[in-house]
């Protein structure tokens, strides 16, 4: 049936047979894309009411650019944008193509920034109601099939506001679009990505958050919540290159920002008392091995197996851990 109406919809709007353009998952939903002015980070944050929205919807690639494609949506917008703003076309140039040559695009709904942090935004004119966008320096926000047109103004005003990394006002974003209405169906998925402003060569290292919140009844607490653990893994790593580089303090200091930021991960406190311990910080390490342990007795195992790969050698500190 779904197929059916988007197939209506462009015939309505284009005057040809539908059999012969592209209609793909009616992703009726609400996101944000924006470039960080500092960092040149680049982002895309969106929540729908529809299963795993963040395969389709968000596209990012580090010195390049993001894309959001949304409403009846057509995926290959990410992609061909991406490559079109890679070989230097600005934002509005890419867009303005990819909808030119699109028999569906009244029922699209598409915003693309560049590195340069441009932006550039369609909203087709059969996107289903309450729909619209705002664009302002480096971002753009969009939404169709929302509960009210409070949504997008909610949104545009969070993307002026919000404080913290371009994560976080990402976030901030949706969590305002949710807060004046939200999408009318209500909610099911969301998702976040975030790429580096400048291509290291090396994609791997170039994506600085990416997480998806598949089914949920509340996806956008999900969401924030899974971005609250993602921050206190970035401390334990930093506190993990800390300490190869000799620097205890500062590794202690990581790790101890971690914990503020998940107090009940196990893995987060587990691993921070290791530090201790293998640094003659044992009583320091204690409580926090006993908190680890009365949650789950595996841990005093995987203690027992941390001989082998060298990171406890001591086997007298072992016993001392586990008594």
């Amino acid at each position: 049936m779904r197929i059916a109406l988007a197939a209506a919809l462009l015939m309505g709007a284009c005057g040809a047979p539908a059999s012969r353009m592209n209609v793909d998952r009616p992703l009726h939903t609400y996101s944000i894309v924006a470039r960080d002015a500092k960092t040149g980070e680049l982002g895309v944050a969106v929540q729908s009411h529809w299963f795993s929205v963040g395969p389709i919807v968000p596209w990012a690639e580090a010195g390049v650019g993001a894309v959001a494609t949304q409403s009846f949506v057509d995926p290959s917008y990410g992609p061909k944008g991406l490559e079109l703003m890679r070989k230097g076309a600005a934002a509005a140039d890419a867009l303005a193509q990819l909808v030119k040559a699109d028999a569906g695009e009244a029922v699209r709904q598409v915003a693309m920034v560049d590195a340069k942090g441009r932006v550039a935004v369609h909203t087709g004119a059969k996107c289903i109601e309450s729909c619209g966008h705002r664009t302002g320096d480096g971002w753009s926000v969009q939404a169709n099939m929302m509960l009210n047109d409070k949504v997008v103004p909610a949104m545009a005003k969070a993307a002026e506001e919000a404080k913290g990394d371009l994560a976080e006002r990402l976030v901030a974003a949706l969590e305002a679009a949710q807060a004046a209405g939200g999408d009318i169906r209500g909610r099911q998925s969301a998702a976040l990505l975030v790429v580096q402003g400048a291509a290291s060569g090396k994609s791997w290292e170039d994506t600085v958050v990416t997480l998806r919140v598949e089914d949920h009844a509340e996806p956008l607490v999900e969401l924030r919540r899974l971005l609250t653990v993602h921050r206190a893994y970035k401390h334990m790593n930093a506190g993990d290159l800390a300490l190869e580089k000799g620097d205890l303090k500062g590794a202690l200091e990581e790790y101890g920002a971690a914990s503020k930021l998940a107090p009940d991960n196990v893995e987060v406190v587990y691993w921070a008392a290791v530090t201790l311990a293998t640094n003659g910080k044992l009583d320091e390490a204690r409580p926090m091995f006993k908190r680890v342990f009365e949650k789950d007795p595996n841990w005093r195992e995987l203690t027992r197996r941390l001989k082998k790969p060298g990171i406890i050698v001591d086997e007298k500190l072992i016993e001392e851990i586990l008594k």
